[in-house]
């Protein structure tokens, strides 16, 4: 099998090369990249990740990109140039043309990179959000004053960056189009956004699918999708990415499709409705409760700043659904918020509980820790 060595590189997503040697990891003029945070965390991956190929990839692999992980243990998946280079081009087929855009994540993981990929399929150069102090909304109004009016403009979120740029009544509207994804989306955040003036494309897809491959619920050119055993989302076109660094007969990667860890249903019309992770499911009476959909009620009302449904063991439902939450001023109205979940997605899915926390914790991808807060809910029986 032919290889290729396996660089690390970190990345500045306010230089002006935010991934050093990208474009060479795509032509194939050098080494494939692993791209990494500037932080212990990242140091401490990319050991990992070396460690577990010996510095090498199979040659089809051009990044190497981990996954945001719910484990805390993310995996090193092997993206091909010609992968993102049909993301990319898929994008623009899909938002009406090629455009300048909008860096605003960081390029180690896959939703960062993909938007230098498409800058560099449009053959135009992105303008990078000056992240010193984490995302701010003043800087992001200046990366935006910054790009090019003659042209197409795009950026990708994810809702809480949204939410923010928002309640700062920073003008979107000069945007033509904002990928929104990487988590759920609240009740009401695109409408609201659209009272603003703002076009918000709601995406759906992983860092194996090279980001978002399913826009406003239909696929994009050339991608399929279909819902698998136990109502688990399938994916399959020419931006699948090749696999893992380290060989797993568990994975996803079963043939010419991925199969994902995400619940959902196709409707009539061909639009794909996420459900949310299957281990996420919190069984309450018998009822499948999808964590994400109720989550998604909680976070639309204006005094919850972060809503997470877990389980917790109970005596006559076998689990209840209990709400984390995280919240402004006094907080929501909590007989309100179970009227709106059941309301909209019936009695069932209705926290009989809510825990307040000042913050919620986190793995070291940003993303939070849904296994520490378990033991903080199971911790609360006693």
């Amino acid at each position: 099998m032919d290889t290729r060595d396996l660089l690390p590189v970190v990345v500045d997503a306010s230089a002006a090369d935010p991934v050093p040697g990208l474009h060479a990891a795509l032509t194939g003029a050098g080494p494939a990249l692993l791209p990494v945070p500037a932080d212990a965390h990242g140091e401490a991956m990319a050991a990992q990740l070396m460690s577990s190929c010996g510095g090498v990839v199979p040659a089809d692999t051009a990044v190497v990109v981990p996954t945001s992980g719910s484990t805390g243990e993310p995996k090193g998946v092997r993206i091909g140039a010609a992968a993102l280079e049909y993301s990319a081009t898929a994008t623009h087929a899909a938002l009406g043309g090629p455009g300048q855009w909008l860096l605003a994540m960081s390029p180690a993981r896959i939703a960062g990179l993909t938007v230098l990929v498409r800058a560099r399929a449009a053959g135009v150069a992105p303008v990078a959000l000056n992240s010193l102090g984490g995302f701010r909304a003043d800087a992001f109004a200046d990366a935006l004053a910054a790009m090019d009016p003659a042209v197409r403009r795009y950026t990708a979120l994810v809702p809480t960056q949204l939410i923010r740029l928002l309640d700062a009544g920073v003008a979107l509207g000069g945007l033509d189009a904002i990928l929104l994804g990487g988590g759920p989306i609240p009740v009401g955040l695109p409408e609201r956004a659209a009272a603003a003036g703002v076009r918000v494309v709601r995406t759906y897809g992983m860092t194996e699918t090279c980001g978002g491959c399913v826009y406003d619920g239909l696929p994009l050119r050339g991608v399929r999708m279909m819902i698998g055993v136990g109502g688990l989302i399938r994916i399959t076109g020419p931006l699948l990415a090749r696999g893992y660094l380290s060989a797993d007969p568990q994975s996803g990667f079963n043939g010419a499709w991925f199969t994902s860890s995400d619940l959902g249903h196709i409707d009539g019309a061909g639009v794909l409705h996420v459900h949310g992770r299957a281990d996420d499911v919190v069984i309450s009476g018998g009822v499948n409760v999808a964590a994400q959909a109720v989550e998604a009620v909680l976070a639309g009302d204006p005094a919850v700043t972060e809503a997470v449904v877990v389980g917790r063991a109970d005596p006559e439902w076998g689990q209840r659904v209990v709400a984390v939450l995280t919240v402004t001023g006094q907080g929501p109205d909590t007989t309100a918020l179970r009227a709106a979940v059941t309301a909209r997605l019936g009695a069932p899915h209705a926290p009989r509980e809510f825990v307040v926390l000042d913050t919620l914790p986190r793995l070291p991808s940003g993303k939070v820790d849904r296994a520490a807060l378990r033991t903080l809910v199971r911790g609360a029986e006693s």
